[in-house]
């Protein structure tokens, strides 16, 4: 289980403390898929990266099936089985898709089935990808896929993806869709999606809308949608 007390994060701008998290609250139960999502700015980015550990905690506590992460560094976060995924995965030249899920799994045995099982989870040919480099060469949605496939090598209890969606093409999302979907259906990890989507807010079982820095709702899917569409001025993205 994922438990957030009382969570802010306080930056300094021009001699001032300005809030960008205040006071977040939130429990997410385990193998729970929970879309956050929210106003640009409103703090969702901040909110995954605090749990992460990629921005300091100014206040409150973070808890992960009952360890305290806040004094945690990310390598140590990483080792207690949270992931992340970053809006713009970053590119390796000179490094295979195959070393990288070697690494990732922190396996030096690990075999080219194994290697294969996973790439083929997130809908890429195995013997298309495994001898590739990282690099340039690769599209958005490429890599966005193998990176999650980095995640799932790591068998991770706690995924956090950061607008997966951003900078991909419609064929790309699709198949990123799909791969959530799959991650959803076999229940083996909570997953924490920041998104603007309804494809992916459609895969979730509960959403949480985030503005300036406080959590206003946070439910079911069902329960919430709803609520957001409804408090959207006509011709406004609610997201």
């Amino acid at each position: 289980m994922l438990e957030i007390k009382n969570l802010s994060y306080q930056v300094e701008e021009n001699s001032k403390e300005v809030g960008i998290l205040n006071g977040v609250n939130l429990t997410v139960k385990d193998n729970t898929f929970l879309v956050i999502t929210g106003p640009n700015g409103g703090g969702k980015t901040t909110l995954a990266k605090a749990i992460m550990g990629l921005v300091p905690a100014t206040s409150g506590e973070i808890w992960w099936n009952g360890t305290n992460l806040t004094p945690l560094s990310v390598t140590e976060r990483a080792r207690l089985g949270v992931s992340y995924g970053f809006q713009q995965p970053p590119r390796f030249k000179g490094m295979r898709v195959r070393d990288l899920l070697t690494l990732a799994a922190g396996n030096e045995t690990l075999t080219q089935d194994e290697a294969c099982q996973y790439l083929t989870r997130v809908g890429l040919c195995a013997n298309d990808y495994l001898e590739r480099e990282v690099d340039t060469s690769l599209s958005g949605g490429e890599v966005k896929r193998i990176e999650i496939a980095t995640i799932l090598c790591r068998k991770s209890g706690l995924m956090i993806f950061d607008e997966p969606e951003a900078g991909i093409d419609l064929w790309s999302f699709a198949r990123l869709t799909d791969t959530f979907r799959m991650l959803h259906q076999k229940r083996e990890s909570t997953i924490i999606v920041i998104s603007h989507q309804e494809r992916i807010i459609d895969l979730a079982d509960e959403i949480v809308m985030v503005d300036r820095g406080e959590i206003v709702h946070h439910g079911a899917r069902d329960e919430i949608l709803p609520l957001i569409l409804n408090t959207t001025e006509p011709g406004c993205s609610y997201m």
